[in-house]
């Protein structure tokens, strides 16, 4: 707890609140959904952390395929991400520090579900190129940091393409659960999908 205060400390920029300047239809429908439903002291941070804490979990429990409690962890830790989003813009508490480690927490845990999953049911190139594309972004989010000292919010491709991996990963849990290999077929065209929006993404951002 100590490192914790101190670092927040010691990076006021990183947790100050800004105000929303977009507030997306989706918001609301999340709001009415899951966020009136969580008590008043979990702030979109919080909701961070989780994801991250959760990841080590999930990784835990496909590596030792423990699907079906596998898929219900991973499918709380892929809603905090739909959540801190809204939450974040519904009250003004967006902060460099969620802009900086909401992506970077998303990237954690399915990069490890592509670890875990991609290399072993799909062609490994699948897999090179998704976890290739999610590192040219945190190079590019450290770019930014660093030369600019400013950090990119996520643009609409990319949250379509959390989106969509997401739904590749759900999808091949799903078939491993029910033994349904047609599904596997439905997560491979998913995780593509997801590879043409993250290319859109990364020339929304000017690479």
């Amino acid at each position: 707890m100590y490192r914790i205060k101190y670092f927040v400390d010691n990076h006021p920029d990183l947790f100050t609140y800004l105000p929303a300047h977009k507030v997306h239809p989706h918001d609301k429908v999340v709001d009415w959904l899951l966020l009136r439903w969580l008590p008043e002291n979990i702030t979109p941070n919080r909701l961070t952390v989780l994801r991250i804490i959760l990841t080590p979990l999930v990784f835990w429990l496909i590596l030792n395929e423990y699907y079906r409690i596998g898929s219900v962890v991973f499918l709380i830790a892929a809603t905090t991400d739909l959540m801190d989003g809204s939450l974040a813009r519904l009250k003004n508490q967006i902060t460099n520090f969620g802009v900086l480690f909401d992506p970077l927490a998303d990237k954690l845990l399915i990069g490890s579900m592509v670890l875990l999953l991609v290399f072993k049911y799909f062609n490994p190139w699948l897999g090179l190129t998704i976890l290739g594309i999610e590192i040219l972004f945190i190079i590019l989010a450290l770019v930014y940091r660093a030369k600019f000292k400013t950090v990119h919010m996520a643009n609409l491709w990319g949250k379509i393409k959390m989106v969509l991996q997401v739904l590749a990963t759900f999808t091949v849990l799903f078939a491993l659960v029910f033994n349904i290999p047609d599904f596997f077929t439905v997560a491979a065209w998913l995780f593509m999908l997801a590879i043409a929006f993250a290319i859109i993404s990364l020339f929304q951002h000017g690479v």
